[in-house]
C-alpha cells in the first residue's frame, strides 16, 4: 500500500502548495486527485517521489509497502524509483531526450536500474511497445517522428520497464485529442488491473476521473478537502468546493 500521510511542501518563494495531505492507495486500484489548476495536485505528486525544486521544505511521510521514502538519501530514493514507483510525465514531449532514439532511452533506463544487457534490455522494451500496442519497430524512431498518442503509449511503456508496484501519473491525456485520451484512459485501466499495479492520476478533468478512478481525492487551495468513491463524488458530494466542481460538470454536460 502507498500511504501518504499529513505531507506539507513550502516552496522557497515561501508559497504553502500542498498542507497536511493524507491518502491512501491499494494494489490493483485507482486514486485520482482532482483540482482546478494551482491547486497542488502536481505538487503533492512529486513531492511523493521527492522531485521537488532545490530548498523547497517538506514534511510528512510517504510509505510505498511500509518503506519511508522521504527519510531515505537521495541515492536509495534514485534507486525506488523505477523499480518501486515510476511517474508518467505531463507532457509527451517532457518524457524524453528528443535526439535519442527511442530505444537508446529505453536501453538506459533498463541498464540502470535492472543491469540489463542491451541486448535483454531491447527485446523487454518490444514486449513493453507490444503491451501498450505499439510495434516494436518503434524503438527505432525519434520522438518527433511519433505521435502524442503514440509517445503517450510509449511512456507509458517506459514507466513500466522495471515492474512498479505503484504508477504516478500527472495529467497523462493533456494535449490529446477526444478518441486518443479515451484509448489511454482504457489502456492505463487495463495495466492496471492485470499487473494489479497502483494508480495516482493527477487530473483536472473530473469526467476523466470519474472514467477511470476507484476512489477521488479533491484537493482545493493546497488541501485535500474530500475523499470518497467515484460514485459517491458524484452522486452525494459533501464539501462546498466538491459540490461546485459537480454543478459545473453538469452544467457542461446540458451545454451539449
Amino acid at each position: 500500500m502507498m500511504e501518504v500521510r499529513s505531507l506539507s511542501v513550502v516552496y522557497p518563494n515561501g508559497v504553502k502548495a500542498v498542507e497536511e495531505a493524507t491518502l491512501t492507495l491499494s494494489p490493483g486500484k485507482i486514486l485520482a486527485l482532482v483540482g482546478e489548476s494551482g491547486s497542488g495536485k502536481s505538487t503533492l505528486l512529486y513531492a511523493c517521489l521527492g522531485l521537488l525544486p532545490r530548498g523547497s521544505k517538506i514534511s510528512g511521510k510517504v510509505f510505498f509497502d511500509h518503506l519511508d521514502f522521504l527519510s531515505l538519501p537521495e541515492e536509495e530514493q534514485r534507486q525506488i524509483r523505477w523499480k518501486k514507483t515510476s511517474l508518467v510525465l505531463q507532457g509527451t514531449m517532457n518524457a524524453f531526450t528528443p535526439v535519442l532514439t527511442m530505444k537508446r532511452q529505453f536501453v538506459e533506463a533498463m541498464e540502470e536500474h535492472l543491469n540489463l544487457k542491451p541486448t535483454d534490455a531491447i527485446n523487454r522494451a518490444g514486449e513493453l511497445l507490444k503491451e501498450v500496442g505499439l510495434d516494436p519497430k518503434f524503438l527505432f524512431r525519434y520522438p518527433h517522428e511519433i505521435s502524442g498518442g503514440q509517445k503517450q503509449r510509449c511512456a507509458i511503456a517506459m514507466a513500466l520497464c522495471c515492474n512498479p508496484d505503484y504508477l504516478l501519473a500527472d495529467e497523462p491525456t493533456t494535449a490529446l485529442d477526444v478518441i486518443t485520451q479515451a484509448e489511454i484512459i482504457n489502456l492505463l485501466k487495463r495495466i492496471v488491473r492485470q499487473r494489479n499495479m497502483g494508480m495516482l492520476i493527477v487530473t483536472h478533468d473530473l469526467a476523466l476521473a470519474t472514467s477511470i478512478a476507484d476512489k477521488i481525492s479533491v484537493m482545493h487551495q493546497s488541501r485535500i478537502v474530500e475523499i470518497a468513491s467515484s460514485e459517491e463524488i458524484v452522486n452525494r458530494p459533501k464539501h462546498p468546493h466538491t459540490i461546485d466542481l459537480i454543478r459545473s460538470l453538469s452544467m457542461m454536460e446540458e451545454e451539449h
